[in-house]
């Protein structure tokens, strides 16, 4: 019942939405790229050679670099079967491809009856693993009635979602009672992920995938900057928002005017969060006055760009997954997301290079991670109005600023071993033969 009330509501959020969602297709490339199999046409896995499928879905860039090592994990442990994996932004999309090749990465269908139907049919998985709580009814269902295990990873439920998880949990309940595995991120997802509907039994803390992110090769980012900017000290922020870069530019004049020189001098490294904010972030530093050169730009670049990125005070980094790299070039890392009320991003992928940190107040979507951190001294928050001084501090006091980005080092590797875990709870699941309940 619960099922049906969901498909008549989705159907009818659709027909009203039909408008809206025709006129960004005519208007907008990234609501019409992979729309075939977001509608379920299914594409053709290259390699495959009759090998069962692992289906991983991330959502997008966060959830695909979080499975990285996963998917190439469980590669090794199950050599007979396909490792595939599935986005749902265009972001994430890029990125895994990247990181696992195109022939095994497609578009998760739109939670309708007749997508997923036609993918479950055409692929059958061995096992769908959601990164994350990516719960999607239709997909559930279908995956149970035809008795193929799910199996969730890097589980969490965060302030910001927990009251309506909370709320809907009557709903929710059908669905995730039914898993196969939980794998969550600390004890208190765990709890939450019980308290709306997982089956207690089934539910165990693994670990935060993220704590084994290794950036392990430069990117053409890192090498540009390495080779053109050796003798600057770089401030990379990171996953910027709307209104942050404002308070970094605010910020950068005080930092320029308290930097004793002479010596390297001060490079910002802007990465916005959002590719579609490129143009509007490159507007502002138009605006700004100050030196600054587009990352892209250097791709390949002639003689003249490689100078202006060599007397840039800015560098905008308008790239996909080149960040997590280019954090291991800064002096300091402010990760974005925190100065606005947005919940944060992650502070890990400068914690694994020993990079000093600073986040605003605002850190809840990652506050176990942050909480760590600040439990060993190995971040700094900073209020809108201390930001300035924060990162003057530790780019003047260069041992205090060390040691804080040791530790940070050391909150990150005591935290590893999320995947090992991981690999060993589904590969067991997956030797027992357990699948799924069936749907009532």
């Amino acid at each position: 019942m619960i099922l049906i009330l969901y498909n008549l509501a989705l159907l009818a959020a659709l027909l009203l939405g039909a408008p809206w969602w025709l006129w960004q297709m005519a208007t907008t490339e990234k609501y019409r790229e992979g729309l075939g199999e977001r509608l379920g046409r299914v594409p053709s896995l290259k390699g495959r050679d009759g090998r069962r499928l692992i289906w991983i879905h991330a959502v997008s860039v966060g959830e695909v670099l979080a499975v990285s090592r996963l998917v190439e994990a469980l590669g090794v442990a199950l050599p007979h079967s396909m490792v595939a994996v599935s986005t749902t932004t265009r972001t994430g999309q890029r990125l895994a491809r990247e990181r696992f090749g195109a022939d095994r990465v497609f578009y998760c269908p739109l939670d309708l009856p007749w997508a997923v139907g036609s993918y479950l049919r055409a692929l059958e998985p061995r096992m769908l693993v959601l990164a994350e709580t990516e719960f999607w009814p239709n997909l559930l269902s279908g995956c149970f009635r035809r008795g193929i295990p799910v199996a969730v990873v890097n589980a969490r439920v965060s302030d910001r979602s927990w009251p309506r998880y909370r709320r809907l949990r009557a709903l929710w309940r059908p669905f995730l009672g039914r898993l196969a595995s939980v794998l969550a991120q600390t004890e208190r997802d765990a709890a939450r992920l019980v308290a709306i509907g997982c089956d207690p039994k089934r539910v165990s803390v693994a670990g935060n995938l993220k704590f084994d992110l290794r950036a392990a090769e430069d990117t053409e980012a890192t090498r540009t900057l390495k080779a053109l900017r050796s003798d600057n000290r770089l401030v990379v922020a990171g996953s910027t928002l709307e209104g942050e870069e404002a308070a970094l530019l605010a910020a950068w004049s005080e930092l320029l005017a308290a930097d004793p020189g002479p010596g390297p001098g001060l490079v910002l490294v802007l990465a916005p969060r959002h590719p579609e904010r490129f143009e509007s972030v490159a507007t502002m530093l138009d605006q700004s006055g100050l030196r600054w050169v587009r990352r892209s730009a250097c791709h390949g670049a002639p003689k003249d760009t490689h100078e202006q990125l060599r007397h840039a005070e800015l560098v905008l980094l308008d790239t996909i997954g080149e960040l997590a790299s280019v954090y291991s070039l800064a002096s300091v890392a402010f990760v974005g997301g925190s100065l606005v009320p947005a919940g944060g991003h992650n502070p890990l992928e400068p914690a694994q290079f020993g990079v000093p940190i600073v986040m605003g107040p605002s850190y809840q979507n990652f506050r176990a991670i942050v909480d760590d951190l600040r439990a060993h001294n190995a971040i700094r928050i900073a209020e809108p109005d201390k930001l300035a001084q924060i990162l003057v501090d530790l780019l003047t006091d260069r041992e205090a600023a060390r040691d804080l980005g040791e530790r940070a080092r050391q909150v990150f590797s005591q935290q590893a071993g999320a995947t090992e875990r991981c690999v060993a709870v589904l590969t067991a699941l997956l030797s027992s033969g357990q699948a799924a309940e069936r749907a009532l």
